[in-house]
């Protein structure tokens, strides 16, 4: 089990330094979906950018796993409106090519990602949630994988 959560770590690592760097190479697709009620929408989409690497880059190393982990929870804690947003935005979704069925199952899919990003940030935990983070691993993975053009 140790190492099956070590590969999840590298490649949910992997690809959070991917949808981070993503967000300075074409922020616009971040933009679209950032609700209308947050100011200086294009200064978040870095910003969270700027976290989503650093933070997964964190949970390579072991000394700081947990403050990355941690720090991915509460990212996508506040990231979440944008996922709200864009299941509640017709212009969104035409934007972005996405079904409002598309968005829904986008949006519960941010719940795997945080469960995922606790585990990481647990040095010990029982079989039974390690066996359930395996288990969601695969769907979560393949989904955002088929989310790429």
């Amino acid at each position: 089990m140790k190492k099956f959560k070590l590969i999840s770590i590298y490649a949910l690592s992997l690809f959070y330094i991917n949808v981070g760097i993503a967000h300075f190479v074409n922020p616009d697709f971040f933009t679209v979906i950032m609700p209308p009620y947050i100011p200086y929408s294009t200064f978040f989409v870095f910003l969270s950018g700027f976290f989503e690497v650093l933070f997964g880059s964190m949970i390579i190393f072991k000394k700081t796993r947990y403050y990355g982990a941690t720090g991915l929870c509460l990212l996508l804690i506040f990231v979440f409106p944008a996922n709200i947003y864009l299941f509640q935005s017709y212009e969104a979704q035409e934007i972005l090519n996405i079904t409002k069925q598309g968005s829904f199952v986008r949006l519960f899919f941010q719940i795997p990602l945080f469960i995922l990003a606790y585990w990481h940030s647990m040095e010990k935990s029982s079989h039974y949630f390690d066996f359930f983070s395996m288990v969601i691993f695969f769907p979560t993975i393949i989904y955002f994988l088929t989310l790429s053009n």
